[in-house]
């Protein structure tokens, strides 16, 4: 399943940004795959931390065909050392097997996250260790499908926000007024900008000063 938006979606911000409008217009319609599971995607992105995406990949592949269906059961049964035969740092396995326990013991209630607000489920998933604020944002856009998540940690979006708009740097009071200026549609712009940020469109370049 891919992140579903369409028409009303872009020809809103369209109608509030020319820059961008032109360039969705250039890209034209993007497919981003979803995870729709929640303690699948949860534990995918703690897979994936700090590593490339290639490593992931090749990760999550082993993942799924040695357990199957990634759930709390699975991942229990598996235990620490099977974990770590994919790949997985100690670390994180540690995390997954924590998290796996806490949704087995009612601890951390999944079927609650998708009823809350963004900031509410921001902070519940926070809550769990190794999940930080851009994780949990990623989550939300990626398995939840969360129209308006803007991720301010994310580098590829400021790098896309420096690069459409020529700005040399983002800081937050800029970042703020996009994600007015996009909102309820932030998670559209957002693939957007991940494209820019790709080189997705031939001749933009990246405004950030020379590092020295």
């Amino acid at each position: 399943m891919n992140f579903i938006y369409g028409t009303a979606e872009t020809e809103y911000l369209k109608s509030k940004d020319k820059v961008l409008g032109e360039i969705i217009d250039k890209v034209g319609h993007i497919e981003r795959e979803t995870d729709p599971d929640l303690f699948s995607s949860v534990v995918h992105h703690i897979v994936g931390q700090q590593i490339s995406t290639k490593a992931q990949t090749t990760i999550w592949k082993r993942i799924r065909e040695e357990l199957g269906n990634v759930n709390a059961q699975n991942i229990s049964k598996a235990g620490m050392e099977k974990l770590q035969s994919f790949g997985i740092s100690f670390r994180k396995a540690a995390y997954i097997m924590e998290f796996a326990e806490k949704v087995q013991t009612g601890e951390f209630n999944l079927q609650r996250i998708p009823q809350m607000s963004d900031e509410e489920a921001v902070r519940a998933l926070v809550s769990l260790k190794g999940i930080g604020v851009w994780t949990a944002e990623m989550i939300l856009l990626f398995c939840l499908q969360r129209p308006d998540i803007f991720s301010y940690d994310d580098l590829a979006i400021q790098r896309g926000l420096r690069m459409t708009y020529h700005h040399r740097k983002i800081d937050r009071k800029l970042f703020e007024k996009y994600r007015r200026r996009y909102s309820p549609y932030c998670s559209t712009a957002s693939l957007y900008l991940w494209a820019v940020a790709g080189g997705a469109v031939e001749g933009m370049r990246d405004y950030a000063p020379k590092k020295k």
